[in-house]
């Protein structure tokens, strides 16, 4: 059953603006809510699998689509659900999800979607919130969180869903100015509130960007929104967590007011979706709202503390993108997890070496001196072994390229065609040259594209393609990025994009592999904690030996043996954080963890070290 309410409009009243970035995050703004759209999801529908259950989230095959033409609102958002458990959880039969740690438990209750837009945005977000029909009024709960990566609405469903819906927690979600609402500019469609495509000049759309006459290809919000979604993450998750207490308030009329005074808010995510909580740490409420925020559990955040030796992650990606391919030649071939396709990696590899040599960027006459010195390089600015051998998986998906130009696009504050270096996105032929999407490509976008392409039928079209190493000009125009006047678009854009301290008195876990070979701890993390606990900030942290950054490509038997999962530690993070306000335990204390890999065998619940409170 579905229903639409009115629009409503209201204000946030927050400190006034001033020259610290936590302040003018919390600047007044106005919040314009869409008519929002209610669904109930029961009976083999349920809010946590879409009545998938483990079995079904373990399936090979997305789940499919009557009509790929014509799909429906709840089969996109099976299918949605369906990428998302399987793009962040290791649920591999030997992993133990659900078994060891996790729950894929049948939660029935209700949807509230939404989009949202902040003051000065020329785009919205998506919010959502799922209401378990175990919510306690007695003990009311609210777990906000943000998607991992540029993901869609569900991006973090495995993540707060998994451990707040069992509990009787509502989970409020937001994009965060990203996600897989892809505009295809050929046809002039994007996607409606409920995932089914639409024409721009018909309804709302979660997405419309500017767009020329002659424009062709594909649009995606976080590269062409013009808003620069990163700086203003925090704000979205207050965002979403102001929508969660106007949601339940409409859920349960009987049981009003819902506010932050009476409601525990706990903000956690991972990835991007962990720096963005760590963004909403900053901010402050005003009144009794003040201390809006009551704990926060970041894994692996992808945060930027301009203190302390943080690092940018557009400087991390743009040098591994141009020397990691051939860095990786200096280790050993048995030291390194065997990455997608790696006997045909490797002859490309030894090509970026030489195109380094020719470019002026490593030493040495032959590969294996060239190898060398990219490898120094990289060690030289706090890259360790351990997180160069899991960035081989990065390597071998293309996704420092991914990364690097969509956030080039981001910070630059490009729409549709402005990329600085060129860059746009298509459908692409088997040749890689650009052609219009099919109607079921389209119609597939939203619930199986990961925000950033290339993936779900959706390539990067690089205008700069030259031999003999293809992809290495327009790498070193996406470098030379750095090199641009503070004041330009894209160096403001990137400043922006710098994190604060957290609020006084907010406690704060911070989870993080030793291994990370995307978001590396000693970039992002160990800066932040460093700079937090300097100014007496009441921030954990827990160091996992052995885990890196995709618990879900632990799939993949090579990564599988030698790695272990991170959320089950995000979830121990979380009940110490409950505990804690309960009064029923202790601050989390700071641990380096050290569980044991599978090998060859299977997960069992012994083989994680939970850190114990003394």
């Amino acid at each position: 059953m579905t229903s639409r309410l009115p629009y409503l409009l209201f204000a946030l009243v927050a400190a006034a603006a001033s020259g610290s970035a936590a302040q003018r995050n919390a600047a007044k703004e106005s919040v314009l809510i869409e008519p929002q759209r209610i669904t109930e999801h029961r009976n083999g529908d349920d809010l946590l699998t879409a009545g998938l259950g483990l079995d079904g989230l373990r399936g090979m095959v997305a789940p499919a689509f009557a009509d790929p033409d014509h799909p429906t609102p709840a089969e996109l958002r099976r299918r949605a659900i369906w990428n998302n458990w399987r793009g962040i959880a290791d649920l591999s039969p030997g992993g133990g999800y659900g078994q060891a740690y996790g729950s894929v438990a049948d939660v029935p209750g209700r949807e509230f979607a939404a989009f949202a837009k902040l003051e000065g945005a020329s785009q919205p977000h998506r919010v959502l919130l799922q209401v378990p029909d175990s919510f306690d009024l007695e003990k009311r709960c609210v777990v906000v969180t943000a998607s991992s990566g540029s993901r869609g609405i569900y991006g973090s469903i495995a993540v707060a869903g998994a451990w707040g819906l069992p509990k009787g927690c509502a989970v409020a979600y937001t994009d965060k100015g990203a996600g897989t609402d892809y505009y295809d500019l050929d046809t002039r469609t994007g996607v409606r509130l409920d995932g089914t495509r639409g024409q721009s000049d018909e309804e709302r759309l979660a997405f419309v960007p500017e767009v020329s006459g002659t424009s062709s290809g594909v649009a995606f919000k976080h590269a062409h929104s013009t808003d620069n979604p990163e700086a203003d993450w925090g704000r979205h998750v207050k965002q979403a967590a102001e929508f969660a207490l106007s949601a339940l308030g409409r859920a349960y009329p009987q049981a009003r007011p819902f506010t932050f005074a009476n409601t525990r808010v706990i903000a956690v995510g991972i990835s991007n979706g962990g720096g963005a909580v760590l963004r909403a740490a900053e901010l402050e409420g005003s009144g009794a709202d003040k201390d809006w925020l009551d704990a926060v559990v970041a894994g692996e955040p992808n945060v930027y503390m301009p203190s302390n030796g943080g690092t940018t992650l557009y400087d991390v990606t743009t040098e591994a993108a141009l020397l990691m391919p051939c860095a990786l030649l200096h280790l050993p071939v048995e030291s390194l997890p065997q990455p997608p396709l790696r006997a045909q990696a490797e002859p490309l590899w030894t090509a970026r070496c030489a195109a380094l040599k020719t470019a002026g960027l490593v030493e040495g006459a032959e590969a294996k001196a060239q190898a060398k010195s990219a490898y120094d390089q990289l060690r030289s600015r706090g890259w360790t072994d351990q997180a160069l051998t899991a960035g081989a998986l990065s390597v071998g998906f293309d996704l420092w390229r991914a990364v690097a130009v969509t956030y080039a696009s981001a910070y630059s504050g490009a729409g549709a065609g402005g990329h600085p270096c060129g860059y746009s996105f298509s459908a692409q032929n088997a040749d890689f040259s650009p052609r219009a999407a099919t109607s079921a490509e389209r119609q597939a976008w939203w619930s199986d594209g990961s925000g950033i392409p290339p993936g779900a039928g959706v390539g990067i079209i690089d205008s700069k393609l030259a031999a003999p190493d293809l992809t290495l000009p327009g790498l070193q125009c996406l470098r030379a990025l750095l090199d641009q006047p503070d004041d330009s678009a894209f160096k403001k854009g990137l400043a922006a994009t710098a994190a604060s301290l957290p609020r006084k008195g907010l406690p704060v876990v911070v989870i993080h592999g030793t291994d990370d070979g995307l978001v590396p701890q000693a970039f992002t993390s160990a800066p932040y904690v460093a700079a937090s606990k300097a100014a007496g900030r009441d921030v954990s942290y827990w160091q996992v030996k052995h885990a890196q950054h995709f618990d879900g490509f632990l799939a993949l038997p090579a990564y599988g043996a030698r790695y272990v999962a991170l959320l089950p530690y995000v979830y121990a993070a979380l009940d110490q954080v409950s505990a804690q306000l309960d009064g029923k335990g202790k601050k989390p204390t700071d641990a380096v963890i050290e569980p044991t890999p599978r090998g060859a065998g299977t997960v069992d619940k012994g083989q994680f070290a939970i850190p114990v409170q003394p």
